[in-house]
């Protein structure tokens, strides 16, 4: 193999089992261990692979600086990857002055729970939304054509039994 072959084999190795890594963590944190387990099987072997190219030859400093940019930019592509996938849920709870925007969003067909809360100004409607990950921009969207003014927070949902969930239309 010539040398930027191999360079290129290093870094494109790390940059996959890295994105791989990322992916395989993100899912045993919601809960997909068998999906996990299957990623981390080629994960290593990926990475075993990469890793023997640069131990055997160390001497190289391109293979080590190959190796460590494969890992940087395999952190940032499996993030990215991550984030297209879009899986699981998330819960986002938004403090309003308006109150026509509860009504407007479930009109989108989200479910919404609505509080009372007291502000520093005053009253405030405070919504609590659940939804796919994967419709999170819709949602945020809509908020914000509403009130542009709205407090809004999104936390990760690990796992969610019961009440009403955005039909697909």
């Amino acid at each position: 193999m010539s040398p930027i072959a191999g360079y290129l084999f290093i870094f494109f190795a790390r940059v996959a089992d890295v994105s791989l890594a990322t992916i395989r963590t993100i899912m045993i944190v919601k809960g997909h261990r068998l999906q996990a387990a299957i990623i981390g099987f080629f994960e290593v072997i990926i990475y075993i692979t990469a890793l023997t190219q640069v131990v055997g030859k160390l001497n190289n400093p391109l293979n080590l600086l190959s190796y460590a940019l494969g890992f940087a930019t395999g952190n940032f592509v499996g993030s990215f990857i991550e984030e297209k996938l879009a899986l699981g849920y998330t819960t986002v709870q938004v403090i309003t002055q308006r109150s026509r925007l509860c009504e407007k969003i479930r009109n989108c067909g989200f479910g919404v729970t609505t509080l009372n809360g007291m502000g520093k100004e005053g009253i405030r409607e405070v919504l609590m939304i659940s939804t796919a990950r994967k419709d999170l921009p819709k949602l945020i969207s809509l908020i914000e054509e509403e009130d542009d003014t709205a407090f809004i927070t999104v936390l990760d949902t690990k796992s969610a039994k019961g009440g009403y969930f955005k039909q697909n239309k």
